[in-house]
């Protein structure tokens, strides 16, 4: 298995650790330099040499539990640049959500880690505090923003982005939405490949584009879950569950379960749930 391959098979894990030890050496480094920073102004620490650990790390966990909500928020709502307005307003709503769950877990967790010792923690001036960390919070919801959607990008442009060919210059320039698709051009680090849609095994739902898994390997392209599954239905493929669509030809086994729900195995041994939304229509074309 090729490097690439073993990254996209273990994405998430990989994605998780790295964010966690970032917040772990960052917030570290931060108590510690509270610390020094205490101790260059007085002999003796204001404060007990536990407590900017805690400070610190109620901050990073706090972030760490909400970093979902702005993934979530990214996939669900992508910033329109054809709406500036709205887009902003919407972004400025929860950019203020997450600073205040921020504010009110990290308290939390400060209060319990206190409680733990027999002392209590004050959080200060509620409306100055509240400010304060706004300040911070607004940054750092931009910077998360920036980041993940260069992620994305860059992601994307390793993977690379998968279209359908054109068979014209005014086709391609003009794509018909609803036209079926028989290949696609990935455009991968400056080099340009043809990969047929029947090799593609299933299809994830990712925001503005689909994950399109072949042999291990994921090319995400530009297109709703419901529009491409329409362009490629003819070619045996089945909308199974909201964020997923599959190619009946990969298909291993299905099993009932007892929520009323189903599991399909394909060949390549990955699980996907098929609800009972569509489950008739899977059977309709299966028969």
């Amino acid at each position: 298995m090729s490097k690439l391959k073993h990254f996209q098979k273990y994405k998430l894990r990989y994605e998780v650790v790295a964010v966690v030890i970032y917040f772990f050496i960052n917030n570290t480094l931060l108590a510690t330099s509270e610390i020094m920073e205490a101790q260059r102004k007085n002999t003796s620490l204001p404060f007990d040499m536990w407590e900017p650990f805690v400070w610190e790390y109620s901050s990073a966990i706090s972030t760490l539990l909400l970093l979902p909500f702005i993934i979530l928020l990214l996939r669900k709502i992508p910033f329109n640049w054809q709406a500036v307005k709205r887009s902003f307003l919407q972004y400025f709503v929860a950019a203020s959500v997450f600073s205040l769950l921020h504010v009110g877990i990290m308290v939390g967790l400060r209060k319990l880690a206190y409680f733990s010792v027999q002392r209590s923690y004050d959080f200060g001036d509620l409306w100055f505090e509240l400010l304060y960390e706004y300040r911070k919070d607004l940054w750092a919801f931009i910077f998360f923003i920036i980041f993940l959607q260069g992620y994305r990008f860059i992601l994307a442009r390793l993977q690379g982005e998968a279209n359908p060919v054109a068979e014209s210059e005014e086709e391609s320039d003009n794509q018909q939405v609803n036209k079926p698709i028989d290949r696609l051009l990935v455009k991968k680090l400056g080099k340009e490949f043809i990969i047929k849609i029947t090799d593609v095994e299933w299809l994830e739902s990712a925001g503005n584009y689909v994950n399109l898994h072949i042999n291990g390997r994921i090319y995400p392209t530009r297109a709703t879950l419901t529009q491409l599954s329409e362009q490629i239905a003819e070619k045996g493929f089945c909308r199974i569950h909201r964020s997923h669509a599959i190619n009946l030809s990969y298909v291993e086994s299905i099993t009932p379960l007892s929520s009323g729900d189903s599991e399909v195995k394909l060949n390549n041994g990955k699980v996907l749930n098929l609800s009972r939304r569509y489950k008739d229509n899977l059977k309709a074309q299966l028969v």
